[in-house]
């Protein structure tokens, strides 16, 4: 029996100026799994992750959370008439829907990034209790008269039983920027998972890890899918880490899918191959 749907891209379009960083790109991301979106750099993978945070507005199509419709799109006006991606109309009589990236978190949806982006004048324990703010249980009212204190209580002792689970507790009282970069990493997903996601997208977690380093994180991030009950969609370029924990995986290259498939099918997919390697002039 498959598995229900927690994410999908639907023919998503993002189109800077007349640059298409990403075109037609339609995933499905099935509950449970750890899904991989590779690909070289510059293929808009980084892209693809804010248009379904809400950092950027797609110009076209349509991302589904929980089989709802969080974000959708379709180009207007001067963008219609200088667009160049796929399906300019298959959108058209649909309501725009262009959520922030707070409210995208409140649905249940958690990221990290590419270059880490920890507070840095916070503790690694005021890191991860900000964060559990976004589910606090008061009000101005509750805040003026000070009746929140069970409340507060109660976050603290979340974030301190996280940083607990996550081997972070005895670094509760440094500021998060003085961490090892290893461990900083391991933090912003401890952040991540203060907002109690249902779907966590990590945006290059090994990066700047040496192999043991990513071995380790290797088994963390299978352990906290497991823990959490998460669902989980990477971009990672260490393909040995890909390669391990990845149920399914999706590859773009200038904007584009071009192959989707099981671990093993990727490894031996050619256009794969030729994307990463490039193809020889004699070819």
């Amino acid at each position: 029996m498959s598995r229900p749907v927690v994410l999908s891209l639907e023919n998503i379009t993002m189109q800077f100026g007349g640059v298409v960083a990403i075109n037609n790109l339609s995933m499905e991301i099935p509950e449970g799994n750890i899904t991989a979106l590779i690909g070289p750099n510059g293929a808009g993978k980084t892209t693809a992750f804010n248009c379904i945070t809400g950092v950027y507005q797609p110009t076209n199509g349509i991302v589904r959370f929980m089989d709802k419709v969080i974000v959708a799109s379709h180009p207007t006006g001067k963008d219609l008439k200088n667009y160049k991606g796929w399906n300019a109309d298959a959108y058209a009589g649909m309501k725009i829907i262009d959520p922030t990236p707070d409210q995208i978190t409140r649905l249940g949806i958690a990221r990290t990034f590419q270059n880490i982006r920890l507070w840095k004048s916070m503790t690694v324990f005021e890191n991860v209790l900000t964060a559990k703010h976004m589910r606090a249980k008061q009000n101005v009212f509750s805040a003026t008269f000070r009746a929140n204190a069970k409340e507060e209580k109660r976050m603290r002792d979340e974030t301190m039983a996280l940083l607990e689970e996550q081997g972070l507790d005895r670094f509760r009282d440094e500021l998060a920027t003085s961490l090892p970069y290893g461990l900083q990493r391991r933090l912003e997903i401890a952040r991540a998972l203060a907002t109690d996601p249902k779907l966590l997208l990590l945006d290059e977690p090994a990066a700047g890890m040496n192999p043991q380093e990513t071995l380790e994180l290797s088994e963390f991030i299978k352990q906290i899918r497991d823990k959490y009950g998460l669902t989980i969609l990477l971009i990672e370029h260490h393909m040995d880490l890909v390669m391990g924990i990845a149920d399914y995986i999706y590859v773009i290259d200038f904007g584009s899918e071009i192959a989707q498939g099981l671990p093993a099918e990727i490894q031996s997919n050619r256009k794969v191959i030729d994307a990463y390697l490039g193809v020889s002039e004699d070819e």
